[in-house]
């Protein structure tokens, strides 16, 4: 819900102190209460340029994130502020705004391209804001995206060459969305005469030179890594907002006193970020949350401080370790809840209770399959399963305590007045051992017909009496109305009833331990059941990503071969006219 959101301005997420990184943990702090998908939108460009203002926008106020007035760099580090999204209930809007990039106090690129590669793998949209327009010196300043596949890995794999650098193509299946905003654009937009759209001008600008040499690479290397490393990408101008010498009172200005072009350019910036920017999602389909976030900002922060590359694959598998071991104890905690509102100690059968674990652990596996991903190996699943049968069992030995102290405390209350009327030696008198087996039939049936004594009742019944066997036999033989042969008869009567109790109870143990086999078969084959379905939407969802990374490939190797198909037809042109211009010269000479 909204009100999870306590941050009326930005925090500091990842502080930037003497060009070492380090994550703030208020900010970690904030982010773990969140539960909503995010939308997180980052933007970067060279200091003084106005990234903060688009970001207050987005966040609907006029302050918010520092503006500053002077030629220094305000922000440091990336600062993070967490808002309910405008157009997405349910959803929550993360802009992170990034210190600015070639501040000259700082004189290191390096700490920049942290920042810069930090920004592209935290957001689902990469918004780049510079002045002007898209010349080369602004791609020349861009040069930090050139520098990704040196500061980033998409995968972690022992067999991989380490002085290799990645294939781009697989960048994209968790890199964002790209925006570049054109600030103070003065220029008409238009190519050879023709008049261009901003995504139109942004395509126009991104064209490769078709040559081979060391200044052709140079040239075409930041438009090469923006085509493909960015699977969309958008192209917003903005006018100047308002006379030079006022630009340090910006955040103060009423949109009246601005540019009414510019009130409308950033208009329609915030309603395309509202609209088009997608739920940040990882490998898999996984959507980001706070806990999410919170664990990749410190993932990468950790490798970076490390003197490692952040790696997108570690990033997530340290993710499922965190997720994956909540998620058993979610499933626990469903589990202990849902036995606890259903079962009544003692249940009456065995398979009473075992039913009651079936249904309670069907829907506790559910609960883990809903909230794990990336189980490697199941080792997670296979840890719920064996808690779950702990679990159980510790259930089955509570079941049989709870019996065992029920039956105990009904026989004291039914048996009790037996044996005072014993004490008393009411039975200790001719005729007396029969009125005393009849007596003792009756208090047993008494004792049978009592509802909920549960899965000890014979057990615990049976051990009763043959702890008075002594008892019973010292009646017997004083009972002087009885022949010896009867006593005989009585005696072997007794066994063979105890023998009988005995082969039943014997029985009776067999079937519980069928059933007990029974419920560890239906358990795996639930979790089976329920880890198939979800490898088959695990599947589906890699085969989209794997299609869409293979569309990618292609369409890069189609771009590779037709400029290197065109630089051959140049060449030859190049060659033909060089040919015919010899030709000529010959001619005029003779």
């Amino acid at each position: 819900m909204a009100s999870e959101i306590h941050m009326t301005g930005p925090m500091c997420l990842i502080e930037n102190t003497n060009g070492r990184l380090m994550a703030n943990p208020e900010a970690l702090k904030i982010l773990s209460a969140i539960t909503q998908p995010m939308v997180v939108v980052a933007i970067v460009g060279l200091y003084r340029t106005g990234k903060s203002y688009l970001m207050n926008k987005l966040a609907g106020k006029k302050k918010g994130f520092s503006l500053g007035s002077t030629v220094q760099s305000h922000t440091k580090g990336i600062w993070m502020w967490c808002v309910p999204h405008p157009k997405k209930p349910g959803h929550i809007l993360v802009l992170l705004d990034t210190e600015g990039l070639g501040d000259v106090e700082k004189g290191d690129n390096q700490n920049d391209s942290w920042i810069f590669a930090l920004a592209v793998l935290l957001s689902s949209t990469f918004v780049y804001n510079s002045i002007g327009t898209i010349n080369q010196q602004a791609m020349d300043q861009l040069y930090y995206v050139t520098e990704l596949t040196h500061r980033i890995r998409s995968k972690s794999s022992p067999d991989e060459n380490e002085n290799e650098v990645e294939d781009s193509a697989d960048f994209v299946s968790f890199f964002p969305d790209f925006v570049w905003t054109l600030r103070d654009f003065s220029l008409d937009l238009e190519a050879d005469g023709q008049p261009l759209t901003p995504d139109e001008y942004l395509t126009y600008s991104l064209k490769l030179k078709k040559g081979t040499s060391q200044k052709d690479e140079t040239f075409n290397l930041p438009r090469l890594c923006i085509r493909k490393f960015f699977p969309k990408k958008k192209c917003f101008v903005f006018d100047r907002p308002v006379h030079r010498r006022k630009l340090a009172q910006l955040e103060k200005l009423q949109d009246e006193e601005l540019d009414p072009e510019f009130v409308q350019q950033v208009a329609d910036f915030c309603s395309y970020i509202f609209s088009n920017s997608k739920t940040k999602t990882l490998s898999g389909g996984i959507q980001v949350n706070g806990p999410r976030l919170e664990s990749l900002v410190l993932t990468y922060v950790n490798a970076i401080s490390s003197g490692d590359l952040p790696c997108m694959e570690n990033a997530v598998l340290a993710l499922a370790q965190i997720e994956n071991s909540a998620a058993v104890q979610k499933a626990i905690a469903h589990y202990e809840q849902q036995m606890g509102q259903k079962v009544q100690l003692p249940t009456e059968t065995l398979q009473e209770l075992l039913d009651l674990h079936r249904d309670s652990e069907r829907e506790a596996i559910e609960v883990f399959i809903r909230s794990s991903f990336k189980d490697v190996d199941h080792l997670f699943q296979k840890e719920l399963a064996a808690q779950l049968e702990k679990k159980r069992d510790d259930f089955c030995k509570q079941n049989q305590e709870a019996s065992s102290d029920r039956c105990s405390a009904l026989l004291q209350v039914i048996f009790s007045p037996l044996e005072e009327e014993v004490k008393a030696g009411i039975y200790s008198k001719p005729g007396g051992y029969r009125l005393f087996v009849q007596k003792l039939q009756d208090l047993k049936k008494k004792y049978y017909e009592e509802p909920r004594k549960g899965i000890q009742a014979e057990e615990i019944l049976q051990t009763y009496l043959k702890s008075k066997e002594s008892m019973t036999d010292a009646i017997l033989q004083t009972d002087q109305t009885l022949t010896e042969k009867e006593k005989e008869i009585e005696v072997e009567r007794v066994k063979a009833e105890s023998a009988q109790a005995s082969a039943k109870m014997l029985q009776e143990m067999q079937r519980k331990n069928e059933q007990m086999m029974e419920q560890k078969e239906r358990s795996y084959q639930e979790h089976l059941k329920q880890l198939t379905e979800k490898m088959e939407n695990d599947r589906v969802q890699l085969l989209k990503e794997q299609e869409r990374t293979l569309a990618l490939k292609l369409q890069e190797q189609l771009l590779k071969e037709g400029f290197q198909k065109e630089s051959r037809i140049m060449k030859n042109e190049i060659q033909d006219l060089q040919t015919k211009m010899r030709r000529r010269k010959a001619c005029t000479i003779s």
